[in-house]
């Protein structure tokens, strides 16, 4: 298998974990027979921050993208080459985004197998969706789009100015490490989180997303394909702002 291919596995099986992770603490606090349920919103910034901890602890030879955003935010940025030094070209990023989003509907299809009974016992719709995907507290797309790009900005910004010639040219998550990276999720999660349930990660909630609609879930409704680009929309352009900005400001700044 060549570096392409190496780079290509690492993501899918990362950002499986994340997701697994990820909407699986959703799935402990949301679904109403489960031993989390009611834990709030804190159990599941700190459990997607740790998902987070323990996908790019497993996809280190990809630099742990785990998210479009993050790969686009690179590119914007400048970079050159990502994990195995695999060089920034139209081929490599396909193979990046698509195994980001290969990743998380797998994850996502792997919650349900772990929760099977839990959802057919949960008698709320709404409640099954959110296991997956994420939906406003108050419907608003142009406010919500805002939120998901502030939210990826700063993911996206702080981690480039980790980077960059600190620790590898390759960038990702990696390079900033898994628990600061997992910190800065928890952060954003309980600082930025509370308007859109914050995915700043297009194949986080997209993937998901497609599963739910895919999967044989008893009870379930529509998958909100009304809401769904505005967390693939918001996060591509504030990862897409914070590459660009970060040839401006992290010189400035450093």
């Amino acid at each position: 298998m060549d570096n392409l291919g190496v780079v290509f596995l690492s993501e899918v099986v990362g950002t499986a974990l994340l997701v697994l992770l990820g909407c699986g603490v959703v799935a402990n606090v949301a679904l109403t027979k489960t031993k989390g349920f009611g834990a709030g919103f804190l159990m599941v910034t700190i459990g997607w921050g740790l998902a987070v901890y323990a996908g790019v602890i497993v996809s280190y030879n990809s630099g742990a993208h785990l998210n479009p955003a993050v790969t686009l935010g690179l590119v914007a940025s400048g970079a050159t080459e990502f994990g195995l030094g695999v060089p920034v070209n139209p081929l490599s990023i396909a193979a990046y985004l698509t195994a980001e989003m290969l990743g998380a509907i797998l994850g996502a299809m792997v919650v349900w197998l772990a929760y099977k009974q839990h959802f057919d016992a949960e008698p709320d719709p709404a409640n099954k969706l959110g296991v997956f995907a994420t939906g406003p507290a108050i419907r608003s797309y142009g406010w919500n789009l805002v939120t998901e790009i502030v939210g990826t900005f700063v993911l996206v910004l702080v981690i480039i100015g980790f980077s960059d010639g600190r620790q590898g040219a390759t960038g990702g998550m990696a390079a900033l490490g898994a628990l600061p990276v997992a910190l800065l999720v928890i952060v954003i999660g309980t600082s930025l989180g509370g308007p859109t349930g914050y995915a700043i990660n297009p194949a986080r909630d997209l993937g998901p997303r497609i599963a739910h609609a895919l999967l044989p879930i008893k009870g379930k409704r529509g998958s909100d394909w009304s809401y769904a680009w505005v967390p693939v929309a918001g996060p591509i352009i504030g990862g897409v702002l914070a590459g660009w900005s970060s040839l401006v400001l992290l010189p400035i700044l450093a």
